[in-house]
């Protein structure tokens, strides 16, 4: 499916005033280290093209290297079936994408990979080939991530930069349901019963990150809802309006 004009929205609404930075980091669980690749799919249940790309991001999100995450979209809704995962904020990051590559290309399914590079959703090669290129640019993923539970906050810990092309960033925190079967009933996927896989649920802004050593708190209950059961923290390069590269990422369940 592919839409080529749609309303800009307002990617996150204010963040809680909550957050702020931890003086001392209790590891408990620790998260995956230094993984490769985040991959974001843009994803509808009114989209017949999109269950091939679904299934794929649940099989990614097994890879302890690759963080997927699903981002419904909202602008499909009027097609008979109205998404229920689906969230304004994730249309317009999806649109932020397209003007910062400087194209049209906003469609479903459509993978994100490494804030960098559009892919098919359902391409499991061609995603596979995106992470490979994307490697290569210097700084893409080159900065250590970590988070851990303490008591009722999540910790977020962000390491020096040691290259000159990963040296500021945005810092983000995102929580997922790990899997989310829906049945839809009408649309063009009438009668299906599909999973979603690392359902992002919610977005908040930890903080700036200016390429130094950072650590930040988050409170869980800013994160915690109804079936989610893990988190996502990544450093991307850029802002929320104008998304660069991915500088790192980490991911911890929550349960």
């Amino acid at each position: 499916m592919t839409m080529t004009r749609m309303t800009a929205y307002s990617l996150v609404s204010r963040f809680s005033g909550a957050l702020g930075i931890c003086a001392i980091i209790a590891i408990i669980r620790p998260a995956h280290a230094d993984p490769r690749a985040v991959v974001e799919l843009f994803t509808s249940q009114g989209c017949s093209s999109c269950p091939p790309a679904d299934k794929i991001i649940g099989e990614l999100a097994n890879d302890p290297t690759i963080i997927a995450m699903s981002m419904p979209i909202d602008y499909w809704d009027y097609l008979g079936w109205k998404d229920t995962l689906a969230d304004s904020r994730f249309t317009a990051r999806q649109r932020a994408y397209s003007r910062m590559r400087g194209d049209r290309d906003v469609y479903t399914p459509q993978a994100v990979v490494n804030g960098s590079v559009h892919v098919i959703g359902s391409d499991r090669a061609g995603i596979e080939t995106a992470i490979g290129n994307t490697a290569k640019h210097e700084g893409v993923m080159s900065v250590p991530v970590s988070m851990s539970l303490s008591g009722k906050q999540i910790n977020v810990s962000v390491a020096q930069s040691k290259v000159p092309a990963a040296s500021h960033g945005e810092v983000w925190i995102c929580s997922v349901s790990k899997a989310v079967p829906i049945s839809i009933s009408r649309g063009e996927n009438r009668g299906q019963q599909i999973i979603y896989h690392n359902v992002v649920r919610n977005l908040l802004k930890v903080g700036d990150w200016d390429g130094t050593q950072a650590s930040w708190s988050v409170p869980l209950e800013n994160l915690i809802r109804e079936g989610v059961d893990g988190a996502v923290v990544y450093v991307q390069d850029g802002s929320r309006d104008k998304p660069g590269p991915m500088l790192g990422a980490a991911y911890t369940s929550l349960h």
